[in-house]
């Protein structure tokens, strides 16, 4: 089920786990964005809502702890699972802490420049095996979490 270069699965191969990958991690993302987005809402109170003035910063914060404790506990997140896909690594293994901190920062430091989310969106638009810059780096593949049972 695998490739010779590696562990994930072939695209061309296993068709099936790659597919509508690319709509499912933006759909995926959305419903991540919102939960982060309530999440460091319901946090103001908490902070006898001096968290107004680092909003921002405090939203950072949330979505780093938000994405890295979903991905090392079951390689998704709670957006990713109820789109039915999940990451594994270039071995076909599910995240471990240690994967899901580094895919995290990549993805968070991509997501805030320009061109190498534009890259990402390319990549995952136009690659095998729907994978952003990021997973390139890392050698990791989003892919449809029904079509492993």
């Amino acid at each position: 089920m695998t490739d010779t270069q590696n562990g994930l699965p072939s695209p061309y191969q296993h068709s099936e786990l790659y597919a509508d990958v690319p709509f499912k991690r933006f759909a995926a993302f959305v419903i991540d964005s919102i939960l982060i987005f309530l999440i460091t809402i319901m946090l103001i109170p908490l902070t006898a809502f001096t968290a107004l003035f680092y909003f921002g910063f405090l939203g950072l914060v949330v979505s780093l702890i938000y994405r890295i404790v979903s991905l090392a506990n079951k390689s998704s997140t709670p957006g990713m699972r109820l789109m039915a896909i999940e990451f594994r690594t270039h071995q076909g293994e599910r995240f471990d802490l240690g994967t899901a901190v580094v895919h995290t920062l990549l993805f968070t430091v991509f997501m805030s420049t320009i061109l190498p989310q534009l890259v990402s969106i390319i990549l995952i638009l136009t690659s095998g095996r729907a994978q952003g810059l990021h997973d390139f780096i890392l050698g990791t593949a989003a892919n449809n979490r029904t079509a492993r049972q």
